[in-house]
């Protein structure tokens, strides 16, 4: 695989705020990656930089190979942005939209009358295709907005909170879409602030935090980089401060919690801690309740790589 966007030491000041401090980043041909980062961790100025809409101080960046530019027109013809407020012409019907947003890129009316037809089946507005867009609900209007950005078959997609504030039906045929937009040979960068999506659609993902790539890998890479390997969860009615102290002595135990009859064990990477617990348990002749275990989520590694929620906006 080729490197369709490279990013080295990349560099963006406002004033004295370091917006991007010697970011890196690759993303190769054929990947659906993932760009995560609390806000103000720099995801939308890189985004920015990336597309040659922001000056940036220092660092490169290419796309396809070649340096980006603010007059790199061969290059941008190729890229597709679907950035997350909607942006469409209020005055055009849906075919009106995407057929003007589609002659940016594609000058022949023949073959633009036929991408658009292929955009409108993609995002399933065939119904739709007469309606202006303050007649769409907010799913549909997303899905427009989708098929503006990628009606002239772009290489690399980039695609900023696309499901933000829709309903889930319309969620997953937005995620069906860009599965199927990166099966037919598109490259796609997502940003989000659902951890439940970039499970569920990306093959790499990038931590970003206060202008650096923190952290990048696959689900399991991230996820074998956190010290957080399982964590059980017990309905118990009592627990004397003995118990507690035996039970952080456990086999790899690091964090524990007991609260309102709940008792949360956190552990490092080892096996059979659900075992040894309920060993315990019986041993001690420990009356207990409703038991869940669970592996590390994507969540998981965000907070503990950043020491931050991902959906928190402040």
């Amino acid at each position: 695989m080729e490197a369709v966007v490279k990013i080295e030491n990349l560099v963006k000041r406002y004033g004295d705020l370091v917006a991007l401090d010697h970011f890196n980043l690759e993303i190769m041909e054929g990947e659906v990656f993932g760009l995560l980062g609390p806000n103000g961790s720099g995801k939308s100025t890189t985004i920015h930089c990336l597309l040659s809409l922001l000056q940036y101080d220092k660092g490169d960046i290419k796309v396809f190979g070649e340096e980006m530019k603010p007059d790199s027109y061969h290059l941008k013809k190729d890229i597709g942005v679907i950035m997350q407020n909607v942006a469409v012409f209020n005055t055009l019907t849906v075919e009106e939209n995407i057929d003007y947003f589609c002659g940016l890129y594609v000058s022949d009316k023949e073959e633009r009358k036929k991408l658009v037809e292929e955009a409108i089946d993609f995002v399933e507005l065939k119904d739709f295709r007469k309606f202006y867009p303050k007649k769409l609900s907010g799913g549909l209007l997303r899905r427009l907005n989708i098929a503006c950005g990628i009606a002239h078959k772009p290489k690399l997609i980039i695609l900023d909170e696309p499901t933000v504030a829709v309903d889930p039906q319309s969620r997953n045929n937005i995620l069906e879409g860009i599965k199927r937009l990166n099966q037919e040979g598109a490259t796609i960068i997502y940003t989000t602030h659902y951890m439940e999506e970039v499970e569920q659609i990306c093959t790499r993902i990038a931590i970003m935090d206060k202008g650096k790539c923190i952290a990048v890998g696959t689900k399991e890479e991230l996820k074998n980089m956190v010290k957080t390997g399982e964590t059980i969860q017990v309905e118990i009615p009592s627990l004397t401060e003995e118990n507690l102290k035996e039970i952080q002595q456990l086999p790899h135990t690091y964090k524990m919690n007991y609260e309102n009859g709940v008792l949360k064990v956190q552990y490092t990477k080892g096996k059979h801690n659900l075992i040894h617990l309920l060993d315990y348990f019986r041993e001690k002749d420990i009356v207990f309740g409703r038991v869940t275990s669970e592996l590390p989520t994507l969540n998981d590694v965000f907070l503990e790589i950043t020491g931050k929620e991902l959906r928190d906006r402040s």
